[in-house]
């Protein structure tokens, strides 16, 4: 598996953990890369300035409302195919920028974040039992957890910065 592969398992089981947050993530790093192969392509927004930032916006609000106890468990349908969704944007685009199958890349994105979305939904379920802290507290935790893992893996990573193709398999 090449670079962009694991960029897309990552950020899309990301996606599992809060939705917004990858996207918002692979947003902002397309600002500095700003790949050609986005040029002309619907997935081009993502280098946008503008959509960055809203991107950044959804994803702070999204920390903030986890914590609410009306809001559905990220494994509902509804919670479950946006967080797919946000996995399959990260995965077609990381493919995209580099000239891989965006296809290939949004159904990778998509699986991931589903896993992502029950493993993060079970470890937090036992992290509140097992510790007996209140579940805004380690929902806190979490965050902090999703977004050190997602800088590490944009920042460190260059997600969203195409590949030597001479290295791609």
């Amino acid at each position: 598996m090449t670079k962009h592969h694991w960029q897309t398992v990552g950020l899309g089981a990301l996606a599992g953990f809060r939705s917004m947050t990858a996207p918002a993530l692979l947003s902002s790093n397309l600002l500095t890369y700003h790949p050609q192969a986005l040029a002309g392509s619907p997935l081009g927004y993502l280098q946008k300035p503008w959509v960055a930032h809203g991107l950044k916006m959804l994803a702070a609000g999204e920390m903030v409302s986890d914590k609410l106890p009306q809001m559905p468990d990220r494994i509902s349908p509804t919670a479950l195919l946006g967080r797919a969704a946000a996995g399959a944007l990260v995965g077609a685009t990381l493919f995209k920028v580099n000239h891989d199958k965006t296809l290939n890349g949004a159904v990778l994105g998509g699986l991931a974040a589903v896993a992502g979305s029950y493993l993060s939904f079970f470890l937090r379920k036992q992290a509140t039992l097992q510790s007996g802290l209140p579940g805004q507290l380690v929902g806190g935790l979490e965050d902090l957890l999703t977004m050190g893992s997602g800088l590490a893996l944009t920042k460190g990573t260059h997600a969203g910065e195409p590949e030597s193709r001479r290295w791609a398999l």
